[in-house]
């Protein structure tokens, strides 16, 4: 049920960035003439926002009930999309798609967080890829439903898109809540029947292989703790990020997560349709086509590709996804020599795509939490969407800056290149968990494993992601 209502939420947050991002460049430097040089501040700014944002709230999420860090993140997103409505200024604008950014990535990873407290090693897959699928239908729901409404010619144009966000944040936060009230309730209900057999309260396993949840906080408790509970202090007192990155496998999946990145997210939005546009020649309603075929195929085939899946490794399903890339920007490189079906394989160039999304989204986050170190499953999951951000943002300058300086041929050999990359990373990946197995049951099929005591078993199938 929380793991439902987690879904929902999640699906219903992402209204806002279908509702406002797609409009808020043509609306700052169109409608409200304040130029380009704003436009493209306010897209940095969010990006800067959630750059800050997710590592910070990921160890918030570690040390604190990550469903109140989820909420009042969301609140302040909802807070920060709403003062858009009253900004007549560009600094105004400027700070309030800051703010926007803020709470949107801040939510991320303690969402995170809640999907691996709220399912068992049974279906966290299942849970991960549906959020994903929900998010997907959220922002084109959004996107669709502002379309209608929005007038780009008028002033206040977008300001029902700004509410639109604002109430979906706020909805989503009180879902969450509800959510996690069900959860301390439940955890109540089992100390209460612990106690009835004169027993100690049993701490919950329903973080499955990644841990128990801490009754005081509901935050993850990693299932290697020191002796009293708690997370380890040494590792708390040295670096985070060298903590974080400390063991080959980690660092290897910081690399496949930064070239997966860059190889379809950092130019979905705009590089891809600037090849299309101004290489290939395309109308420009073939991306709006283009991007609907995605989200098709991704609502069409996610349940499928879980269940075929679910029994393999996610090193293996990584270099898979990598592979898809590398073969979806073959085929675009090839479209550019046949100009009478340029348009129709570069619509099947985002199906393509899809499918590895479909692979990615259920197995990179599981992975990332059961490589954290303990006590760091948060803050570990909010770096690794921030180096996801940081790239991701890139994207679109790298793009720029080649495609209009006429260098095609270095685009595509480049993206190519970064997709054998993650294949290769994927590989390492693999490698490192042989030669050194986490102390963490990585089989999802295995049942949950008990908070302490834990026995060490050789990993073998590691799990996850979110699209950022």
């Amino acid at each position: 049920m929380r793991a439902r209502l987690l879904i929902l939420a999640s699906a219903i947050g992402s209204l806002g960035w279908g509702a406002v991002l797609p409009y808020q460049y043509a609306y700052a430097a169109d409608t409200r003439d304040w130029g380009a040089l704003v436009a493209a501040g306010a897209s940095s700014l969010f990006s800067i926002g959630a750059l800050v944002a997710a590592p910070l709230a990921g160890r918030l999420a570690d040390r604190f009930d990550p469903v109140r860090v989820a909420v009042i993140a969301q609140l302040l997103g909802a807070a920060g999309v709403a003062s858009l409505v009253f900004a007549d200024v560009p600094a105004v604008f400027l700070a309030g798609m800051l703010v926007f950014g803020l709470g949107l990535s801040a939510a991320v990873p303690a969402k995170q967080v809640l999907a691996l407290n709220w399912s068992s090693s049974d279906d966290r897959r299942k849970v991960f890829a549906y959020k994903f699928t929900g998010e997907a239908l959220g922002m084109a729901a959004g996107a669709f439903l502002a379309g209608l409404v929005v007038d780009l010619d008028r002033a206040d144009g977008l300001d029902v898109g700004f509410m639109m966000a604002a109430g979906g944040f706020v909805l989503s936060s009180a879902i969450i809540a509800l959510a996690g009230r069900l959860s301390f309730a439940g955890r109540l209900a089992g100390g209460a029947r612990a106690a009835a057999v004169g027993g100690p309260a049993s701490v919950s396993t329903a973080t499955g292989s990644f841990g128990a949840i801490d009754a005081a906080t509901g935050a993850i408790a990693a299932v290697d703790l020191d002796g009293d509970g708690h997370a380890d202090g040494a590792a708390r007192s040295r670096g985070a990020l060298r903590v974080i990155f400390a063991q080959p496998a980690m660092r290897w999946t910081a690399v496949v997560t930064i070239a997966l990145a860059l190889g379809f997210y950092a130019q979905f939005e705009s590089g891809l349709p600037a090849y299309g546009i101004t290489v290939l020649d395309v109308d420009p309603s073939a991306i709006g086509l283009a991007a609907a075929i995605n989200c098709l195929v991704i609502v069409a085939l996610q349940v499928i590709v879980v269940k075929l899946t679910a029994k393999r490794s996610a090193p293996a399903l990584l270099m898979a996804v990598g592979s898809i890339w590398v073969v979806s920007w073959l085929i675009l490189s090839a479209a550019q020599f046949s100009p009478g079906i340029a348009t129709a394989l570069f619509v099947t160039t985002y199906g393509i795509f899809a499918v590895g999304e479909t692979i990615y989204s259920p197995v990179l986050n599981p992975l990332t939490a059961q490589l954290a170190p303990k006590g760091m499953v948060g803050q570990t999951l909010g770096t690794i969407a921030a180096l996801q951000t940081a790239f991701s943002a890139a994207g679109p300058l790298v793009a720029g800056v080649l495609l209009g300086a006429g260098l095609t041929d270095v685009f595509l050999g480049m993206h190519v290149a970064v997709s054998a990359l993650a294949v290769f990373a994927a590989w390492r990946i693999k490698k490192a968990l042989e030669r050194e197995p986490v102390a963490v049951a990585v089989d999802e099929s295995a049942a949950p494993v008990e908070p302490a005591n834990v026995r060490e078993e050789p990993p073998t199938t590691p799990v996850d992601l979110v699209r950022a």
